[in-house]
């Protein structure tokens, strides 16, 4: 049970594995984009392609469905990024459902987890199997594998390394559960660890404040990039006027000089932005209403001396 990117790398994995997926479930087609053409999930196109049944039920609940599910008779099942479950779906199973989450449990429960470590500044994430209970990634851990966040990896990065070592995992799981090798462990059993939490994250959660300190500017842009990417006005002195952009690629420079103002500069790496502590190098960004595009791309058409940080909104 799955729809994303995420969950289609872990979909392939099963596949390769000794086991037989019966059944694919994920959501329903849904119009997307400026022609709002209908797109099916990665999930679903995947399955297509190899030829496996598509369950796309708009309630989880409904009599047809669970008796579909019952229908296949499948010892497990097995979800990664889909929607929350009722217990009269999780409970289906004999040997019981689990879940892939994209961070080491218990913390980081939530919708974002590979976004907030990166906006926190952890060095470390990873990846968890657990079983799948009534309340948001509380169940049973099964196993757990750690990976390491560099200084200038982003959301997207992370999220391919995790997707990566994450389809590993479920088919170690689902051999050590078939083998019946494998003992699970209360979350509440892991001393020593103060909870942190990765909540759906909003348009408000995206805006970059330029009075914090240049290391959190720096972790934001990475942890919310590529999608759905930081953003933040500058003041057009040529136009009087307040202009929104996006940021996504970004580095902190060597530079020693405490003299920075609001206005940009541009480097040889990017165009510099002046924190209260330091300058961040930021090489691709995106102005409002334009594409996407590399730091000389956008001072080859814009002068730098018309553009300033805005220190309050």
């Amino acid at each position: 049970m799955g729809t994303p990117d995420f969950a289609k790398g872990v979909l392939q994995e099963i596949i390769n594995s000794v086991n037989e997926v019966v059944a694919v479930v994920t959501a329903p087609d849904r119009p997307a984009g400026r022609g709002q053409k209908i797109r099916k999930s990665a999930v679903k196109l995947h399955a297509e392609i190899n030829d496996i049944p598509i369950f796309q039920p708009e309630k989880l609940k409904a009599d047809a469905f669970i008796s579909d599910l019952k229908g296949l008779d499948a010892d497990l099942f097995v979800v990664v990024a889909f929607r929350m479950l009722p217990e009269v779906v999780w409970s289906i199973p004999p040997k019981g459902t689990i879940n892939l989450h994209a961070s080491l449990l218990p913390n980081y429960r939530g919708a974002a987890p590979i976004n907030w470590a990166i906006i926190n500044g952890e060095k470390t994430t990873g990846i968890t199997t657990f079983y799948i209970n009534d309340k948001i990634d509380t169940g049973d851990i099964l196993k757990q594998n750690s990976i390491p966040i560099s200084e200038n990896m982003n959301a997207g990065n992370l999220h391919d390394a995790l997707m990566e070592e994450g389809s590993k995992l479920v088919v170690q799981t689902l051999e050590g559960i078939a083998e019946e090798k494998l003992s699970s462990k209360k979350q509440h059993d892991i001393e020593g660890i103060t909870i942190k939490h990765a909540p759906k994250i909003f348009k408000t959660d995206c805006e970059i404040n330029w009075t914090n300190n240049v290391q959190d500017i720096h972790n934001k842009i990475r942890g919310l990039s590529p999608y759905p990417g930081a953003w933040c006005f500058l003041y057009n002195t040529a136009k009087k006027a307040k202009v929104q952009f996006k940021l996504f690629l970004s580095e902190i420079p060597e530079i020693t000089s405490t003299e920075r103002g609001n206005k940009l500069k541009l480097s040889e790496k990017g165009i510099l932005f002046p924190g209260i502590d330091g300058y961040l190098s930021v090489s691709e960004l995106q102005i409002e209403g334009k594409r996407r595009m590399n730091y000389k791309e956008f001072t080859a058409g814009n002068d730098l001396n018309d553009f300033e940080i805005i220190l309050e909104s």
